[in-house]
């Protein structure tokens, strides 16, 4: 389920662990009104009652008191213990959650896709888009704050919200002009659909340059995660490059060892600038997503 981003993280949650509820609400589910007093209070109130009953009766009897209460008492404990335990609190506290979350599903109508709610072309860009914000997202380069992670956090969440919204929308409309069109056309129904279904595929190519967006920004944050990666491998070798020295010099290897080491110093310099200039191209790359 992709949700939209401006639905509050608590009841965002709530609509993602609340899969099995809704597909229950498409086949028609509608849970039972909410009473007025729980389940567990007219038990309580009728087991009560129950044992008040047994107990007057057996007062007018003319069984004596404490017979009466001793009745009362066989009678009541049993009766309140099989109320209790055939019909159990939690049955009630399922029956509460699952109104709640109806009502929540409801609410929010509109401002959540499902995967099944799309058509398999449509799901297959959803997953390059989620696989490319993925990709941004748990990038070192990312998590380490080289990238714009504030503007990262916002406005990925918010390209996958538009873009699942958007195919949720071609799915629906080109399901339903697939079905009109099966049923055969006459020339001149067909002279309006033709347009129509051009206009769907303009649609889609309008969503793939999105989702190509999103995954060229991938490409350059993996590009700037390499370069990253050796850049600190190469300052690590950089790191113990005495220790090199040392033992080139004691070993009497000067002439081949030096030209390698002062290479590797010169690697460390092209790695940097070439992080710097990956770096650059994702934050280019980034700023074409904004609308």
């Amino acid at each position: 389920m992709v949700v939209d981003p401006g639905v509050p993280p608590d009841d965002a949650q709530l609509l993602r662990e609340s899969r099995r509820v809704l597909l229950r609400m498409r086949q028609g589910w509608v849970p039972e009104p909410r009473r007025s007093m729980s389940g567990a209070r007219v038990r309580m109130v009728s087991a009560f009652s129950t044992v008040a009953f047994f107990g007057l009766l057996l007062g007018l009897g003319n069984l004596g008191r404490g017979l009466g209460l001793l009745m009362a008492v066989l009678f009541g404990i049993p009766l309140l213990i099989v109320l209790f335990v055939r019909n159990d609190l939690p049955g009630d506290e399922e029956e509460d959650f699952e109104r709640d979350v109806y009502d929540q599903l409801r609410w929010y109508q509109g401002r959540y896709v499902l995967t099944e709610d799309l058509d398999e072309s449509a799901g297959r860009l959803l997953r390059r888009a989620q696989r490319a914000i993925a990709a941004v997202t748990n990038s070192r380069v990312n998590a380490e704050g080289l990238l714009d992670d504030v503007r990262n956090a916002v406005m990925l969440p918010a390209q996958e919200w538009e873009i699942a919204r958007l195919l949720a929308k071609l799915s629906a409309l080109r399901a339903k002009h697939r079905e009109t069109v099966s049923l055969g056309l006459t020339p001149e129904v067909e002279a309006v659909a033709a347009p129509l279904a051009r206009a769907l595929d303009s649609s889609e190519e309008a969503v793939v340059a999105r989702v190509e967006a999103l995954e060229r920004y991938a490409g350059n944050v993996a590009e700037a995660e390499r370069a990253y990666r050796a850049h600190h491998q190469i300052e690590e070798l950089r790191g113990r490059l005495h220790q090199y020295e040392e033992l080139v010099a004691e070993t009497g290897a000067d002439g081949f060892a030096v030209p390698e080491l002062d290479r590797l110093a010169a690697d460390a310099d092209q790695l940097e600038q070439a992080l710097r200039r990956s770096l650059s191209s994702a934050q280019e790359a980034f700023r074409s997503l904004d609308p």
